[in-house]
């Protein structure tokens, strides 16, 4: 086994993954998984550059994640930057802080690459020879993916809860011209990852991140956010219509009430949900397999 740590940071969290790994086997033995949210995206889509505040903000969560490496002795780390640094035009200014506290420099790399770690993260553990369509709804992009054991087709549209929300949200609770232009902007990105990637082939739809992970502890009525439950269930699309409709006629504070609730989803989670439940209108699914695993597992493994 070879220990090894792995950091996704993306448009509205950034996450840890310190695990021993079988580089032959593929097993994953989990020793720390925690997430932060940072908000690294803050105002990308509106400015095109990384705001100081946000970048503060990560840099502070990488100094905590530094102690955890080191005293967990991890061998390998890999830092994967996503959607929000992709786009910045000072995205130099958050690669050199990045290196100098962790001594590694982030890949800020491709939708495609993105897309090719959460399919392997998320369906490495799965049983049968399922066609799956893993979608990975995160805050500036969403991945699609379709394939077998190996990924065969996939495609990154630039559609998140905090580029969407910050696109079109101003009202609380949100109003239904906002919603309507949400669902506009993520149909016509369906339309374009349709061009790459065969969406109704899949025979399992697949969700990962947080806005999915997060309509599921709803949809399961958990007092408490509880990974083991979440990972691996099974949400009807009525489930998620029920929630997505009590989520976009709550107000901020009633959101924010939800037990199961990240403080730093509240704003963002219509987005999120609106993104997951049209997905699902588009190619007919009765229902979503929720995986904890995703892009993070995939990183790791790609260290060992």
């Amino acid at each position: 086994m070879t220990r090894v740590a792995g950091i996704d940071c993306g448009t509205n969290s950034i996450r840890l993954l310190v695990a021993d790994v079988h580089p032959e086997t593929g097993e994953l033995i989990e020793l720390d998984r925690r997430m932060t949210i940072v908000r690294l995206g803050q105002g990308v889509d509106r400015t095109g550059r990384l705001a100081p505040e946000a970048l503060e903000r990560t840099f502070a969560a990488c100094r905590e994640y530094a102690g955890v490496i080191k005293e967990l002795g991890a061998e390998k780390l890999r830092f994967v930057a996503t959607s929000a640094s992709r786009d910045a035009e000072n995205r130099e200014e958050f690669v050199s802080g990045v290196l100098d506290i962790l001594g590694v420099e982030p890949e800020v790399i491709s939708g495609d690459q993105e897309a090719e770690f959460s399919f392997t993260g998320a369906t490495s553990e799965l049983d049968g020879d399922d066609t799956y369509l893993v979608v990975d709804i995160g805050g500036g992009s969403t991945e699609f993916v379709v394939g077998n054991r190996h990924v065969e087709a996939a495609r990154s549209v630039d559609i998140g809860c905090v580029r969407l929300t910050e696109r079109h949200v101003t009202s609380d609770p949100v109003s239904a011209e906002e919603i309507a232009a949400i669902r506009a902007d993520v149909r016509a990105a369906l339309d374009l990852a349709a061009e790459t990637v065969p969406l109704a082939q899949a025979e399992t739809l697949v969700g990962l991140a947080g806005s999915v992970t997060t309509v599921a502890a709803i949809a399961l009525g958990l007092e408490e956010y509880d990974s083991e439950r979440i990972h691996r269930s099974r949400i009807s699309y009525e489930r998620v219509v029920e929630v997505t409709d009590r989520l976009m006629g709550s107000t901020h504070d009633e959101r924010a009430a939800i037990s199961v609730m990240h403080p730093g989803r509240v704003d963002v989670i219509v987005a999120g949900a609106l993104v997951l439940r049209e997905i699902m209108e588009r190619i007919g699914a009765r229902e979503v397999v929720v995986s904890e695993h995703d892009i993070l597992d995939g990183i790791a493994l790609s260290v060992a």
